[in-house]
Parts: structure tokens; C-alpha cells; sequence
């Protein structure tokens, strides 16, 4: 039996995140359909981790198990013509056994990207926010997250998960242009909403409406109903993982 590992990008508008649910069209789904009619036999896919309905993905990984050695470069060129629009595969590569495209990650990077002038070709995939933010301030809070290892205020309530601790090494905003910034963190594992509720309570921070000992009082607090409100799916962005 060999491993393999497959990466892949999407856009997630059309999907309702990357694990199979009942009634729902998943990227999961979909990418376990068609490497069961390449390979003639059923095929499960186990992914890096999990993302949210709505939300994208530059670089996901999957690892499946197959007897069949596989040709790699005909298998994405396979696997692209049958795959959706909004899924493409960019490479498969061999990996020793005990290689898991989960467990073996040892960091994530999302960007969360907003605007603040109209623009008709970014409202798709980012944040329109027409009030002035103070990035600077923004930035204090983002790195004061580097301090801690408990995120349970930016946890969505009722998840089911086991610890709310994470290794946040990287938190930052960055200028893209004049109207437009994204968020940039990156984490060991990241708990479920919790990138758009961090940024939502930094648009807090931005606006005013929380100084940066509220922003601090709220890590510690660990509350979910302290924190600022989740900010819309569409922006967010998987966007590396590193084994």
C-alpha cells in the first residue's frame, strides 16, 4: 500500500466547507468522487483540516492510500478534467506511511482580506469595510496574541473539540494598496471560526470600540461573547501548510 499526497486549491463559495456532511456538496466530496473514478476503487481522502462553508483555500493537502503506483503528473492532468471549476489539482507526490496530511502539518497560514473603497472585482472574495480603522492599533493587539496559548474567546460556542490551545507564532496586518489590507496569522492548528472572530474583534480595535487592555482582558477571559463578531466566510483564505 503507498501513500500519497495530493495538493490542491478551491474557491469555497459553492461549498459547504471541506468535509463530507448529509445533503450538502462538499470539497471532500467532490475530490473523493473523482479520484474513485480514476482509480476504479473507492478512495477516501483525509485533508489537512477542515474549513468553513464559503471559505477558499491557495494550498489544501489531502493524503489517500492506493496498491496502484501512480503516475503523478498523469493523475493531475487527469484529475483536472474531471474535477468541478472551482477545484484544482496541482501536484501529488509518493510519502512515507506514517506521513498524515493532518497530524504531520506543523503550521497554517490564513489571510482574512478586507477593502475600503468599492470595488466590483474584490467584493467576491474580500471584506468591504467603509469606516476608517486604526491599523497601527490593530497591530498591537495582533501581536499580543503571540502571548498567549488559549483562544477559547474566538472559539465558536458549542464546538466540539477537545483543548482551545494553539501556537500562534505570526499575527500581523499587512498593506496590500491604498484601500486594501489582509490579515496574516499563522498557528500550529486554529479552532473552528477562529481566524474571523479574531479579526472581527481587531476591526473592534480598529474602530475604537475595544482598547488594547479590552482586546487583552478578552484573551484571558476566554469568553466567546466578549469577543467581536465573525467576519464573513468569502474573505478567508487558506493559504499555506508546512510539514
Amino acid at each position: 500500500m503507498q501513500r500519497y499526497f495530493l495538493y490542491f486549491r478551491y474557491d469555497g463559495t459553492a461549498y459547504h466547507g471541506w468535509q463530507i456532511q448529509p445533503n450538502s456538496n462538499t470539497v471532500q466530496e467532490e475530490l473523493q468522487k473523482a479520484l474513485s473514478t480514476l482509480l476504479r476503487q473507492e478512495t477516501n481522502v483525509t485533508g489537512a483540516g477542515r474549513t468553513d462553508t464559503g471559505v477558499h483555500a491557495r494550498m489544501m493537502v489531502a493524503h489517500f492510500d492506493t496498491e496502484l503506483t501512480l503516475d503523478c503528473g498523469q493523475l493531475i492532468y487527469r484529475l483536472n478534467r474531471i474535477l468541478p471549476h472551482g477545484i484544482a489539482a496541482d501536484k501529488a507526490m509518493p510519502v512515507a506511511e506514517d506521513m498524515h496530511a493532518r497530524f504531520s502539518a506543523v503550521s497554517r497560514t490564513y489571510h482574512y482580506y478586507i477593502h475600503q473603497h468599492k470595488d466590483p472585482f474584490k467584493r467576491a472574495y474580500s471584506c468591504e469595510l467603509f469606516y476608517n480603522l486604526d491599523f497601527d492599533k490593530m497591530n498591537q493587539a495582533a501581536a499580543m496574541l503571540l502571548g498567549y496559548d488559549d483562544f477559547a474567546a474566538f472559539c465558536k460556542s458549542n464546538s466540539d473539540v477537545k483543548t482551545t490551545l494553539c501556537d500562534i507564532t505570526e499575527a500581523r496586518w499587512i498593506q496590500d494598496d491604498d484601500y486594501s489590507w489582509h490579515f496574516r496569522i499563522t498557528a500550529n492548528r486554529f479552532l473552528r471560526n477562529m481566524v474571523r472572530a479574531i479579526v472581527g474583534t481587531l476591526v473592534d480595535v480598529g474602530r475604537g470600540r475595544i482598547d488594547i487592555d479590552g482586546f487583552k482582558r478578552i484573551i484571558e477571559g476566554g469568553k466567546r461573547t466578549n469577543a467581536g463578531e465573525s467576519m464573513p466566510a468569502k474573505a478567508l483564505f487558506l493559504e499555506n501548510i508546512e510539514y
